[in-house]
């Protein structure tokens, strides 16, 4: 970044997460040093004594779900989507130049899978590149994603769907050309079954013909051990198709 401008990855962490966790346990610096891409790690949810929060691990504090709320209280401060998209973005290029936001990709673990899924297909424009860990493909139809969705957004089932990646992309039909989409699950995930549903997904990309390199990897569970062990190859999965942008 001292000679050029230099790609840029956001990564969006999970339920209960902060900032801190990919930045303390996901070990991705020293790849992303030698491929010259910065990482912006931004938190979960808005925060503060006047922030709307509920019991629990998957409403409120932690568990903003990367959407822009429509139902009060929660509409005031839950506007993560345009955070991510737009606020941040903005801070971004004012402090850091050499930061080419021209050449941004977008990856996240389960809650922020699905907020890198589905910011990625709803604003194509910003991200040439994304990935996922063991993302939340189909929260329109899982138990952590009806009880946010009917919170932040509402009753109406419709509204659901434009966060929902895989209606997106069948929405969205023919996907031959979009960038490759790179998924790793573990198969000892605890949360797959029921909440992450990942058939979904290879589904709907291969009746669309959306790229997608979907990768079940044997003996892994949800942890940030899983996300470790194969954060390189998302690194280099991103900087091959920004490197080329």
């Amino acid at each position: 970044a001292d000679k050029k401008p230099v790609p840029v990855l956001f990564w969006l962490s999970g339920l209960t997460c902060t900032e801190e966790n990919f930045t303390t346990k996901a070990g991705a610096y020293k790849r992303a040093a030698e491929l010259s891409l910065a990482i912006i790690a931004p938190d979960t949810s808005p925060r503060g004594d006047d922030v709307p929060d509920e019991e629990g691990f998957n409403i409120g504090k932690g568990a903003g779900f990367y959407l822009n709320a429509t139902q009060s209280p929660w509409n005031k401060h839950y506007r993560m989507e345009d955070y991510i998209t737009k606020d941040l973005p903005q801070l971004i290029s004012a402090q850091f130049p050499n930061i080419d936001l021209n050449r941004a990709g977008i990856f996240g673990h389960s809650m922020g899978g699905h907020g890198a899924l589905t910011l990625f297909l709803r604003h194509r424009k910003l991200y040439k590149s994304v990935s996922a860990f063991a993302p939340i493909v189909a929260p329109s139809m899982v138990p952590w994603g009806t009880k946010a969705f009917s919170t932040y957004l509402g009753s109406d089932k419709i509204s659901w769907l434009e966060y929902d990646a895989c209606h997106l992309i069948e929405q969205i039909g023919d996907n031959s050309d979009m960038p490759h989409i790179l998924v790793d699950q573990g198969d000892a995930d605890s949360f797959m079954v029921e909440q992450l549903k990942p058939e979904l997904l290879k589904d709907v990309c291969a009746k669309t013909n959306t790229p997608l390199t979907f990768r079940l990897q044997n003996g892994y569970d949800h942890s940030y051990f899983f996300i470790q062990s194969f954060i390189e190859d998302h690194l280099n999965h991103h900087a091959k198709i920004l490197e080329k942008s």
